[in-house]
């Protein structure tokens, strides 16, 4: 009984804690529902690759209440979103959209890949097509020092 109550307390201090505070959470449980699930998609700007959710900075804090603001006063979550993305750029979303100037950043990868992958492959082809090169057949004046050394 002792093992499995240590269990649960490990399993329960390794789960992921959320940063949002008491004083931060809705009275409707509707509204705090998307808030957590809208905040668990908007990155820290000062952590990096944490969301707002999981982040202790004062700014994700600032993040999480002016998300709550807008679901409050009434905007969809589509709205609420736009709303932080115009005044924070697109760089406050963890996973940015795939079009405008960020289409780019996502061919870029699989491009680059791609351009290796056939750079490699041509290499590759000229390598094998090459072969061994022919042995060079010794003049009679270099064969004959090759025989005079091996008789020594």
């Amino acid at each position: 009984m002792i093992r499995a109550g240590l269990l649960a307390l490990v399993l329960l201090a390794a789960a992921p804690a959320a940063a949002v505070q008491p004083d931060e959470v809705l009275p409707d449980p509707a509204l705090e529902s998307r808030a957590r699930e809208l905040s668990k998609n908007l990155r820290c700007l000062v952590c990096r690759n944490e969301s707002i959710d999981e982040s202790h900075a004062d700014l994700a804090r600032d993040l999480r209440l002016l998300l709550r603001e807008r679901l409050v006063a009434g905007d969809s979550d589509d709205e609420a979103m736009a709303f932080i993305v115009d005044r924070y750029g697109e760089y406050v979303l963890l996973n940015p959209t795939a079009r405008g100037s960020n289409l780019l950043l996502w061919l870029a990868g699989p491009a680059m890949l791609g351009a290796g992958g056939l750079i490699a492959a041509q290499y590759l082809r000229r390598r094998s097509g090459a072969g061994d090169p022919a042995p060079e057949t010794l003049s009679e004046a270099d064969a004959r020092r090759l025989a005079e050394l091996l008789d020594r």
